[in-house]
C-alpha cells in the first residue's frame, strides 16, 4: 500500500465515517482549494472514479473516493446514482428523505425492499486503481426515526439489524454492517 491518501469527499459526514472505518490508513483531508467534482457519471463507479481522479490531478497524490446510492425496488431502483440530489440539485438530507417518504406512502410494508450500495475506489497518479463494493439490504420505514447518521439513514432499516433504522444505530454499530463500512473494509483488504 502506498499512502498517504487524499480523501476526495467534500461531504463532512462521509469523511468522518470513512476516517473511522479506515483508521489503519493515513488519510489526508481534501484540500479546500479543490472545487467539488460534478457527478456526471452514469454509475456509482463512474462517479467515485471521477472524484478520486480529480483529487489525484489536483494534488499529484493517491486519492480515495466513494459514491453511494439508495436503490428502492418499488421505485424501479431510484433514486440510485441520483440519491444525493433526488429532490433537486441543492437538496438537503431532509428534502430527500421527505420526497422518498412521500413516494413510498402508498407502498405496503411487505413491498418496501431497498438496498444501499457503495463503491469505494483508490486511484494513484500512475493510473492504478482499486475498486470495491459494499451492499446492505433492508426496507424503507414509513417515517424517519433516529438522530444519528445522515442522508437516508432515518428511513433505512437494515436486514442485518434488529429493526432499528441506520439513524438509530451508534456509529460503531452502523459501520459494522453498513454499505460504506463493507465497501471500505473490502478496499482496505485490497490495499493491504
Amino acid at each position: 500500500m502506498s499512502g498517504p491518501f487524499i480523501l476526495a469527499t467534500a461531504n463532512p459526514d462521509k469523511a468522518r465515517e470513512i476516517v473511522q472505518i479506515l483508521s489503519a490508513f493515513e488519510l489526508l483531508p481534501r484540500p479546500e482549494s479543490v472545487p467539488e467534482v460534478e457527478e456526471t457519471g452514469e454509475t456509482l463507479t463512474d462517479n467515485a472514479l471521477l472524484k478520486a481522479q480529480a483529487l489525484v490531478d489536483a494534488t499529484g497524490q493517491p486519492a480515495i473516493a466513494d459514491d453511494t446510492g439508495l436503490e428502492v425496488a418499488a421505485l424501479g431502483g431510484a433514486p440510485g446514482v441520483y440519491s444525493s440530489r433526488y429532490s433537486g440539485e441543492h437538496a438537503t438530507y431532509a428534502d430527500n428523505v421527505a420526497k422518498l417518504v412521500g413516494a413510498m406512502r402508498a407502498v405496503p410494508i411487505g413491498e418496501r425492499q431497498a438496498r444501499f450500495r457503495t463503491v469505494a475506489v483508490a486511484v494513484w497518479p500512475d493510473g492504478r486503481r482499486q475498486i470495491a463494493e459494499g451492499v446492505v439490504d433492508g426496507v424503507i420505514a414509513p417515517e424517519p426515526r433516529g438522530h444519528n447518521g445522515f442522508g437516508y439513514d432515518p428511513v433505512f432499516i437494515p436486514s442485518d439489524g434488529d429493526g432499528r433504522t441506520m439513524a438509530e444505530l451508534s456509529p460503531e454499530e452502523k459501520n459494522a454492517i453498513s454499505h460504506r463500512g463493507r465497501a471500505f473494509a473490502a478496499l482496505a483488504e485490497l490495499l493491504a
